[in-house]
């Protein structure tokens, strides 16, 4: 049967599998990152590692299996990486997209006519660039796919698929080219910049590994996750891990900027092929599986993520108490970076099981807040939500998703539905399979149907509003820092 290696590079997580036209992964193999930190804010990796694990893996993988047609990758998106492209050496490390070091960088650039993120790469460029002590020409720029792409082509490729360039903070209007205004405000130079090509397509040869397979796909991981779930010519998928990612595919016309809308959606690249780009839209709660982390590791109330389910059903209803998971502040839709999390409700009679609960039901509420957003973006009627992530195996949550939202939450057959996606998107680049048959592909292990009658669930999420509301501005000196 025709497969595709799929390599799959996340943010603590090294995962490669073959991907066979039916959707099924196999002789999977999975190898944890080094993550350091070694200020506050600050997210280090080191990038010898990444390429070294990703292409022990890979080939690993392939040994088991036998061979692979093509391969696609998929990465943490905006994770930044400077190299010598004589030795292929990285001049410093590699700045993971959490990394938060250039936040008054992005502040004084605001100054001059620059919006730009500390999670996005562009900032993080330049600091490396800075820090290194060379001139800009010498040294290349890497997100992660470019940098897997090098070390596969054994230097021959210096690539960035439009999902990964349009989102760091570096390119033009549609993703069409590299934005010269703001490369010379950040003192850069356009010969660091990869070149800007489509998510799918014949892009080189991956001479380092057995057989030399065509590399056909290039995609970050959200958008390789909304193609996972088959997600082509419509839907909406939430992937939920650290965090939730609401990613929704939208059409054909692209967005007047690349700034985040009024929504606090974002505009994102679906997939791209032949020059012709599915644009998408992308929404996100900055808390979710952290919570669980946080009521396991610092609290104490469980002792594994999993008895977070068990806990939470112990009792028939939270009785009145509330939880607004802004352990980092709020995302989509407010956007507020001195949002802070808050229990309320509280009563001498308040239980761990209903304080679990509750965290429970408030990371279900800021899924349905994305799936507001969304709506309000678009103007689209949603009917479904499809979920991957950790936390899809956690009953309770995805039923009071189904709940909070009233719609139908389906289940993805692979909690890691971002592997899948890059392993199909090699697969349809390369003529194995159609969008069609992608399409047709969705086969979800469990459907969630909403329990409550529709005055229950507004009644609930007029509340939660209230509750939102309580927490917001907690700092308000970071409230008011936009990026």
């Amino acid at each position: 049967m025709v497969k595709a290696l799929a390599i799959d590079v996340g943010t603590t997580t090294v995962r490669t599998a073959l991907v066979d036209i039916s959707g099924e992964l196999s002789h999977i193999h999975q190898q944890a990152l080094s993550i350091t930190t070694p200020n506050p804010g600050e997210v280090e990796l080191d990038a010898v590692e990444i390429a070294s694990v990703a292409l022990g893996l890979a080939r690993q993988t392939l040994a088991d299996g036998g061979h692979c047609e093509v391969v696609g990758i998929t990465n943490q998106r905006a994770t930044t990486i400077v190299f010598d492209p004589a030795t292929g050496e990285s001049v410093g490390p590699a700045l993971g997209w959490q990394d938060l070091r250039t936040v008054i960088d992005c502040l004084i650039l605001q100054g001059e006519g620059l919006r730009l993120a500390p999670n996005q790469s562009a900032t993080k460029v330049q600091w490396l660039v800075k820090h290194s002590g060379r001139p800009a020409s010498e040294l290349r720029f890497a997100t992660i796919e470019t940098w897997i792409a090098w070390h596969l082509s054994q230097g021959g490729l210096h690539v960035t698929d439009r999902s990964n360039a349009g989102v760091n903070g570096l390119v033009a209007v549609g993703v069409d080219g590299w934005d010269q205004h703001t490369i010379d405000v950040l003192g850069l130079d356009i010969a660091m910049m990869p070149e800007i090509v489509d998510t799918m397509g014949a892009h080189g040869i991956a001479s380092a590994l057995p057989g030399s397979p065509p590399i056909t796909a290039l995609i970050g991981d959200q958008p390789a996750s909304l193609f996972g779930q088959c997600c082509i010519t419509k839907g909406v998928k939430i992937t939920f891990g650290t965090g939730a990612m609401l990613d929704m595919v939208h059409g054909e016309v692209g967005p007047t900027t690349m700034n985040r809308f009024p929504s606090g959606c974002f505009p994102v690249v679906a997939r791209s092929q032949g020059g012709k780009i599915v644009w998408g839209i992308e929404a996100i709660a900055l808390a979710a599986g952290s919570c669980i982390e946080w009521l396991r590791d610092d609290l104490g109330f469980i002792i594994d993520p999993d008895d977070s389910e068990v806990v939470a059903t112990s009792v028939p209803t939270s009785d009145g108490v509330w939880f607004v998971p802004a352990l980092s502040g709020l995302g989509t839709p407010q956007w507020d970076f001195g949002a802070r999390a808050g229990f309320f409700g509280l009563t001498r009679g308040s239980k761990k099981a209903h304080l679990v609960r509750a965290v429970l039901e408030g990371i279900a509420h800021r899924g349905a807040d994305l799936i507001d957003a969304a709506q309000i973006e678009t103007g689209e009627t949603i009917d479904e939500i499809r979920v991957d992530g950790g936390m899809s195996a956690n009953k309770f949550l995805v039923q009071s998703l189904a709940d909070f939202t009233g719609l139908a939450v389906t289940i993805s057959p692979q909690r890691e539905a971002t592997t899948r996606g890059a392993g199909l998107m090699a697969l349809v680049s390369a003529g194995h399979l159609t969008l069609g048959d992608v399409e047709k592909l969705w086969s979800p292990v469990e459907v969630y149907v909403p329990q409550l009658s529709g005055d229950e669930r507004l009644a609930l999420r007029s509340q939660w509003s209230s509750m939102v509301q309580r927490v917001e501005k907690t700092i308000p000196e970071l409230s008011s820092v936009q990026f």
